[in-house]
């Protein structure tokens, strides 16, 4: 019977610990913990640090429906892979506008696929309400910022398509 008791016993505290441990993991998945790194302001380094180091882009998803180099056009380059963190994938995913911290990471190649450039795309509410609150940024293949914040050049060629938030469908 003492036996018994005991199995019983080491069971319940089992389940109790498994218990905590799922409800522990639920609120990691729902609450970011504390360790990880938060969304930069509107600084292009720092941008590019997270991208690269912190939560490097080449681990997102591609833009839905697009695979690595699909057609692109200027200024952009000729080929394009477009990658978006999982706020705008979703975003994308539920035919919604980006939400806030939504990134859109594209590398433009060559037509022999040799990467020319790395443009960004960053939704930060509250940054460019004129622009749909994004914050532009182009990189040279080696990380240099060659322009980046509210850049003309960006929102005037965007603005042709301020209806669908600025984005031209994946690029």
């Amino acid at each position: 019977m003492k036996k018994c008791l005991t199995a019983v016993f080491v069971l319940m505290a089992a389940y109790f610990i498994l218990g905590c441990l799922s409800v522990a993991n639920a609120i990691h998945e729902t609450i970011p913990s504390e360790t990880q790194i938060p969304l930069p302001g509107p600084e292009a380094v720092k941008l590019n640090e997270y991208i690269t180091k912190h939560n490097p882009y080449t681990s997102w998803n591609l833009w839905p429906g697009k695979g690595k180099y699909y057609k692109g056009s200027e200024p952009h380059g000729s080929l394009l892979t477009a990658f978006v963190n999982d706020n705008a994938y979703y975003s994308i995913r539920d035919k919604k506008m980006m939400s806030d911290g939504s990134l859109i990471v594209l590398e433009n190649y060559s037509p022999d696929k040799r990467l020319i450039a790395v443009t960004v795309m960053y939704k930060m509410k509250g940054y460019n309400p004129q622009a749909g609150d994004w914050f532009w940024a182009k990189y040279s293949p080696g990380g240099k910022v060659e322009t980046s914040g509210k850049a003309k050049s960006c929102i005037e060629c965007h603005a042709t398509k301020k209806e669908n938030d600025y984005i031209h469908d994946g690029k």
